[in-house]
């Protein structure tokens, strides 16, 4: 297939680079009035409209005009779940916070229990809805987290329907265990680590990462100490931190080789020192910020740092009843003052590197996968983000 009469060819990034860092992650390649040529799903070529090769015998797709760029890479979701939690939400309105409903026994034990009683195949077909609902809306690639089960034959269930949803849909599925992400109903504090420590063999034969709620109310660094140390060799670390307490758990995920620290609603100087130098993509949720009304992150003072930054959905039922990845980017124009074009490598090749994928997905680069937007004519990264409520996709390619 080539793609010709692009108006504008966004987000070229040359072959090895995998994530946007410091004042990298304000820059983007670009190209105008271009083609680019697909071959078995991948990026075969591009270049300037004049340089556009014959296409007979070739399936071509006239762009018109519209910007051509990569597709959003959403890094955290918990898109697999039961039911609906709006009741909770007339209880944010009424003015009880994240941390009171989950004291009254509401919030992720809610979601539990909804799952629970929700057999596999009605959990997949809910599940498929949203899935489907983000790639229209230009997702491309996905991190599934477990953590509604919360206990060991209800986890298994929630991995092995993200495993199946990996297979039904083009979009790139990775796949997380996060057992702890409250302690079970039933459980002691500590007999429920040890159960999630217990579980870790069977849940890697289903899992690419393992993940920890290392935050005030839920687990302590030193829990998730125990379940990283025990997951060693088996699955590779993210961590939920600094969402409702500067916890530590940004310190404990570099100190473990995490792949992405996320949430970092709440952040100090601390934080920024110990992601400098080290593998781990900071990934802030925007979505919870505006659902919950927490602060949102510090994103400039990261990247003055000399860090990159991710942005993901958190897609939940709770805290972020939404996976659409355009607002998230629009939000971290508006609320976190990034400029379009960092915010634009936020939603892609940085959350695609959170989710370790940025050696395919992300970015124009050759070799990748052709996993792609086309907007309708007219559109660009500032316009995207500040009409964020206008349909801009003509076509999302997969």
């Amino acid at each position: 297939m080539i793609i010709k009469n692009i108006g504008r060819l966004v987000g070229i990034v040359p072959e090895g680079v995998l994530r946007k860092e410091g004042p990298a992650q304000g820059e983007t390649g670009t190209l105008e009035n271009a083609w680019l040529r697909v071959e078995d799903g991948h990026i075969a070529a591009f270049g300037p409209m004049a340089t556009c090769p014959s296409v007979d015998g070739e399936k071509a797709v006239d762009a018109g005009g519209g910007m051509l760029m990569p597709g959003f890479c959403d890094s955290h979701t918990h898109v697999v779940y039961a039911g609906s939690r709006d009741g909770e939400f007339l209880d944010k309105i009424n003015g009880l916070s994240y941390e009171e409903i989950a004291a009254r026994g509401g919030g992720i034990l809610n979601s539990s229990d909804l799952l629970h009683r929700t057999s596999e195949e009605d959990l997949y077909r809910q599940s498929m809805v949203r899935v489907q609902e983000m790639m229209e809306k230009g997702t491309v690639a996905l991190e599934i987290k477990s953590g509604y089960g919360l206990n060991p034959a209800d986890e298994l269930k929630m991995l092995r329907v993200i495993r199946r949803i990996g297979r039904s849909v083009p979009a790139t599925v990775r796949s997380t265990f996060l057992g702890a992400h409250a302690v079970g109903r039933g459980y002691t504090h500590e007999a429920y680590v040890q159960t999630v420590i217990d579980l870790l063999p069977e849940a890697a034969r289903w899992a690419d990462f393992v993940d920890v709620f290392c935050d005030e109310g839920f687990f302590t660094v030193e829990d998730t100490a125990r379940i990283l140390e025990a997951a060693e060799g088996l699955l590779v670390p993210k961590i939920h931190a600094n969402e409702l307490a500067v916890s530590g758990g940004v310190q404990v995920g570099v100190r473990y080789g995490a792949l992405s620290v996320d949430h970092l609603e709440r952040t100090t100087d601390a934080e920024i020192e110990a992601l400098k130098g080290s593998a781990t993509m900071p990934t802030m949720l925007p979505g919870s910020s505006f659902f919950l009304g927490l602060p949102y992150g510090r994103a400039k003072d990261y990247i003055k740092a000399g860090l990159g930054v991710a942005l993901a959905s958190d897609y939940n039922p709770g805290s972020s009843p939404s996976g659409d990845m355009r607002f998230v980017m629009a939000q971290g124009c508006i609320k976190m003052r990034l400029t379009p074009v960092e915010a634009f490598n936020a939603v892609t090749l940085n959350s695609a590197y959170a989710m370790g994928l940025s050696q395919e997905l992300g970015s124009i680069t050759v070799g990748k996968k052709a996993a792609l937007i086309l907007t309708r004519p007219g559109w660009d990264l500032t316009k995207i983000a500040y009409q964020y409520q206008t349909p801009f996709i003509q076509q999302v390619i997969l």
